[in-house]
């Protein structure tokens, strides 16, 4: 049970999809209600954006040469 938490259970590599579309959700979310600009809100989605993309990147390249760099060891 706790090793299944540790490990992050079923979310075990979702998580930085899941924050990213947080964040790109809580940024529009801030302009529109007016706490931010336009700009701020671009500045946050494209960054959050760079971070999910670079997360699929090195996913796909570890399984491409055949291991997966991300995946802990028992």
């Amino acid at each position: 049970m706790i090793r299944k938490i540790i490990q992050g259970g079923f979310l075990s590599g979702h998580r930085t999809y899941i924050i990213s579309g947080i964040g790109i959700l809580s940024a529009i979310g801030a302009y529109l209600v007016g706490d931010t600009d336009i700009f701020t809100m671009l500045q946050a989605i494209f960054t959050l954006g760079g971070i999910y993309f670079l997360r699929k990147s090195s996913e796909t390249k570890g399984r491409k040469h055949g291991k997966n760099s991300r995946k802990i060891s028992k």
